[in-house]
């Protein structure tokens, strides 16, 4: 998996994997269910009411269209958790329910292989319920470092320009390694956001500029960067206002604006997730898009993709994405990274500035240590013991008001040389005033009184003279 953790508030989100299966297998046995009741509808009808019969028949069709798209969900979802057998037997009964001929009279093996695999999830109340704790520790927020000889194989496919800094960012970085591995030697400015802290402040020892917090609440120039890495967590998660949403796409979505045009996404994610929505946002972004998958440890190990493609201009013009689709399909095909040409992507030759940066939470450290590089605040503190030291005069003469102000501050306190040395000592205290005012009714009775304190600055001047003390106010 990638350098990262999730970029969703954590408090803000929780994981619903499991929650997802449960329900996807209750759909499971609805929808094969409902498949049994159609197509004895359709066997009802056909003598007698042809129309009915053809309307049964597209309700026929929509069950298996829903029994084929939970099977794909519960397919992803056990290789999410690595569950690969289970995921395996997901797909061998989807291709063979697309296959089945809906006019068949042998519905019982199909029923009873449905609910048959039902049964084998993990989910709570099953057999295999002791599971249940293991997915939960899978999907929980990790961090997996990329691997760098991986790494190493993608910049090979990269030409970076001559006589020009660029700017290459990871919304995810976690420790900043990627990163750092990619714009070393390359003059590149690095820069980075991670949510976790611990992680945050190691990647600051290695990348240019880091944004603490979560990406998502981060505020990042547009269009000024030449290279986007990006691998971010594999979660569904449910997001703050109970919609869900997967971080892989989320972080594609947001992230796209700060790639200039004819920059470079590196986006790396398992090749299961090439689902047909990923497939459309990169086909309507991005022109040459290749996709190679990892060497092969690598790959049995986290089933990670690396695409390749130059950021573009969205056109309303339907873009072919069945091409990508099957790469999900059929992983055997995916070139590997080893074969990724030489300067295969070339990134945009013109230097570019990222006027904010800014984390979604204040960096400190990041402050301390621009404001040790500034000039102008060392010229400050240089000046400061100047500024102390000389005489200050107004030019007007203080009003009585602005000599209490000046006193309460402590600038006057000290020793004033005159023609009669003293020490002076100014404070403001409060005071309060309390007054009673008597109450009486329209026929003269005493009713009570009513008490008010009134709360106010009292200055004091302590003069420490030759003949002795004395106290102004």
């Amino acid at each position: 998996m990638s350098g990262t953790t999730a970029a969703g508030q954590p408090d803000e989100s929780r994981y619903y994997a499991v929650e997802q299966l449960r329900e996807a297998q209750k759909r499971l046995l609805d929808l094969s269910r409902s498949l049994v009741i159609w197509r004895a509808r359709v066997e009802k009808y056909r003598t007698t009411d042809l129309a009915a019969a053809r309307d049964a028949f597209d309700a026929l069709l929509n069950v298996r269209r829903g029994l084929a798209e939970t099977l794909r969900e519960i397919q992803l979802l056990m290789m999410e958790v690595e569950e690969y057998q289970i995921a395996a037997i997901a797909g061998k009964l989807r291709g063979g329910l697309l296959g089945f001929d809906l006019m068949s009279g042998n519905y019982r093996p199909v029923y009873d292989a449905f609910h048959s695999f039902a049964g084998t999830l993990p989910v709570e109340g099953t057999t295999n319920a002791a599971i249940v704790g293991r997915l939960m520790n899978n999907i929980k927020l990790g961090y997996y470092p990329t691997d760098p000889d991986n790494i190493a194989l993608m910049l090979h496919g990269i030409q970076f320009p001559e006589g020009v800094t660029t700017n290459v960012f990871d919304p995810c970085c976690g420790c900043g390694k990627a990163l750092r591995q990619i714009a070393q030697g390359n003059n590149c400015y690095a820069y980075g956001v991670e949510l976790d802290e611990s992680r945050a402040e190691e990647a600051q020892t290695r990348l240019h500029r880091v944004g603490f917090g979560s990406f998502f609440y981060s505020r990042i120039s547009r269009e000024a960067f030449h290279l986007l890495f990006l691998n971010p967590p594999y979660l569904s998660v449910l997001n703050a206002s109970g919609g869900r949403s997967r971080h892989e796409k989320r972080f594609l979505i947001e992230s796209i604006p700060n790639l200039v045009c004819g920059g470079l996404l590196m986006y790396v994610i398992p090749y299961y997730r090439l689902t047909p929505d990923i497939c459309r946002i990169l086909a309507d972004n991005f022109d040459d898009l290749t996709v190679w998958r990892f060497t092969d440890a690598e790959f049995r190990k986290f089933k990670q993709v690396a695409i390749f493609g130059l950021r573009k201009r969205r056109n309303l013009e339907s873009q072919d994405t069945l091409w990508l689709e099957r790469y999900a399909e059929n992983p055997a095909s995916i070139p590997c990274l080893t074969e990724l040409p030489e300067a295969r992507y070339a990134l945009p030759g013109e230097p570019l500035k990222v006027p904010v940066f800014q984390g979604e939470k204040f960096n400190q450290k990041e402050l301390e240590q621009q404001l040790r590089r500034s000039d102008s605040f060392t010229e400050i503190m240089s000046r400061r013991s100047e500024l102390d030291d000389g005489t200050k005069r107004p030019p007007l003469p203080l009003s009585i008001s602005q000599i209490g102000l000046v006193g309460g501050s402590g600038m006057i306190n000290g020793l004033i040389e005159c023609d009669s040395p003293h020490v002076i000592k100014g404070r403001i205290v409060k005071v309060v005033r309390t007054e009673t005012e008597d109450q009486f009714n329209y026929k003269g009775d005493h009713m009570g009184a009513e008490i008010r304190e009134t709360i106010s600055n009292k200055m004091i001047f302590n003069i420490l003279t030759p003949h002795g003390f004395k106290a102004l106010t």
